[in-house]
């Protein structure tokens, strides 16, 4: 079987809400779907969109692609006009790509109220758009838009439509279920009635899903399990509205449940990277939720599952994580039992399965804690540093200890707001006072510790805040209420979280502040070790 991979991230996914490609933001995209093994990369409307009409020009120079080529995205020529004549039919074929992909109305209902024009001229334009791009050289797919809609209104016509673009030389077809509101048992209906109506091969079909029923990745795998064999995704589900099927998604239960070799080897198992970096280009945080490639697809947080996970970690995911390049995580919270605990220390490097009491004693005070509102499931710093606290023979100490602070908030008359914090620390034997303004008290706190600890720990000037959360506890209401404070820290190569709690804000981001620091300097003292060894 010859499985076609079209990913069209760069157009339709590029319409999702907040997204807006430069050309070079496109380029970076390109190279990363190439990288994952996709077939066909669907680049954008040449003619309509000068950013697209430049990307495609640039490409030519710029981009060597290994796996995938280029595709250029049009319309139909225009009702009563000479397909040679029309300027957008023209812009496809100065896009110079190997294929292309032209957009076709199959909906009778879209001819007549939409395009204005008959149904036998609509398709006049799709033979004759197919025909002209045949006869230069092109490899012509047809998007027939509203598909499934339009099936189920007008099947004959929906049905002429598919047959007019393979007379005219079509490769493909493409089923575009343009408003997602199809279900999977309908996608299969539809298939097996136009397959019966046309004489046409399901292999000829192509299937486009949107995600309005969030039913698109399973549409598409239907649609396969039909006969299709091409389908046409979007990187991470992007697109309008509620988005498109997920690339990542389809091709991971096409190989690993259907047993289907739709990438090339090798590509898979980049899913997870090549998904995050996509992300970070589209300026969108990645779905920690998504499956196969989120960071949360194979995290675990049940005592009862990590128990059984201690025995055989397949018994409770359904893919070996490594496959699609994530990994396997155990979440610290209240639920945790000695086998979390276990698990989750092993994960960091810490043995505690011959220390017991260790085990039993780290296990009760993430539970006591946890019921006080800390939360250690994002905040591996903070459950690390505790362990290394409890474990014995660690010979862990913290690199500096506090005697107090102090933090004060100017409200001055021109409306400006500045606050200084001072901090009284002990580090290597020597009492030292600081003293820093910030923009606010956590950063005159975090300023202060910075030039109370600077000469003994020059590194952290490679430590930088890169995130900050403040979440007011459930069942805690009013001025008064419990605080959690997340901190997010960065030495440039890596990133931690801590966690801090108390009814007091600035306490509490005392406290998460202080592990971020400490876990930091005690990483680069070991790393340093290390390294001298």
């Amino acid at each position: 079987m010859n499985y076609q991979v079209f990913d069209t991230t760069l157009r339709d996914g590029g319409q999702r809400e907040g997204i807006s490609y430069s050309v070079v933001d496109k380029l970076a995209v390109a190279r990363l779907l190439d990288e994952f093994g996709v077939g066909f990369i669907e680049g954008g409307w040449p003619g309509a969109m000068p950013k697209d009409t430049e990307f495609f020009a640039r490409a030519r120079t710029e981009l060597q692609l290994k796996n995938a080529v280029l595709v250029a995205f049009g319309a139909t020529r225009k009702a009563h006009v000479d397909v040679a004549q029309d300027p957008q039919v023209r812009a496809l074929l100065d896009a110079e790509t190997p294929v292309v992909c032209v957009v076709a109305k199959s909906d009778i209902r879209h001819v007549e109220r939409a395009l204005r024009t008959t149904g036998e001229e609509n398709l006049a334009m799709v033979r004759d758009t197919v025909a002209h791009l045949v006869a230069n050289g092109r490899r012509a797919f047809v998007d027939c838009e509203h598909f499934f809609d339009g099936f189920r209104y007008d099947p004959d016509y929906t049905a002429s439509v598919v047959k007019a673009a393979f007379e005219a030389g079509a490769e493909r077809v493409v089923m575009c279920d343009t408003n997602g509101g199809m279900l999977p048992s309908m996608i299969t209906a539809a298939i097996n009635d136009v397959v019966a109506r046309t004489g046409v091969a399901p292999d000829q079909l192509g299937i486009h899903c949107q995600n309005d029923t969030s039913c698109a990745v399973a549409n598409t795998i239907a649609a396969v399990e039909a006969g299709v064999e091409h389908f046409q995704c979007t990187a991470n589900g992007y697109g309008e509205r509620p988005g498109n099927a997920d690339l990542f998604a389809v091709v991971s239960n096409l190989q690993l449940k259907l047993g289907l070799k739709v990438l090339p080897d090798g590509c898979l198992e980049k899913a997870t990277r090549v998904s995050t970096a996509l992300a970070e280009i589209a300026n969108i945080a990645p779905d920690t939720h998504q499956a196969y490639v989120g960071a949360a697809a194979f995290a675990h947080k049940a005592g009862l599952h990590a128990s059984a996970i201690k025995v055989d970690p397949l018994l409770y995911n359904h893919v070996d994580p490594s496959v699609v390049g994530n990994d396997m995580r155990i979440l610290v919270t209240e639920m945790a039992g000695r086998a979390s605990i276990e698990l989750k220390s092993r994960e960091l490097g810490l043995d505690l399965a011959g220390h017991p009491e260790t085990l039993t004693a780290v296990t009760r005070k993430v539970k006591d804690l946890e019921a006080g509102g800390w939360s250690f499931e994002a905040a591996d710093a903070s459950f690390e540093l505790l362990v290394r606290g409890e474990l014995p023979g660690a010979d862990f100490v913290r690199p500096f200890a506090l005697e107090s602070y102090r933090v004060q908030v100017e409200h001055r008359e021109d409306g400006s707001v500045v606050s200084e914090a001072t901090v009284k620390v002990r580090v290597r034997g020597e009492r030292v006072i600081a003293t820093a303004e910030g923009n606010g008290p956590v950063n005159a706190l975090d300023e202060a510790l910075r030039v109370a600890l600077s000469k003994h720990y020059p590194e952290l000037k490679s430590f930088e805040l890169a995130d900050f959360k403040v979440r007011i506890l459930e069942g805690s209401h009013g001025s008064n209420a419990i605080t959690r404070v997340l901190v997010e820290t960065s030495d440039g190569a890596r990133d931690w979280t801590t966690v801090g709690v108390h009814e007091n804000v600035v306490e509490a981001s005392w406290k998460a502040l202080t592990d971020a620091l400490t876990f930091g300097l005690a990483r680069a003292a070991a790393e340093s070790t290390s390294t001298a060894a």
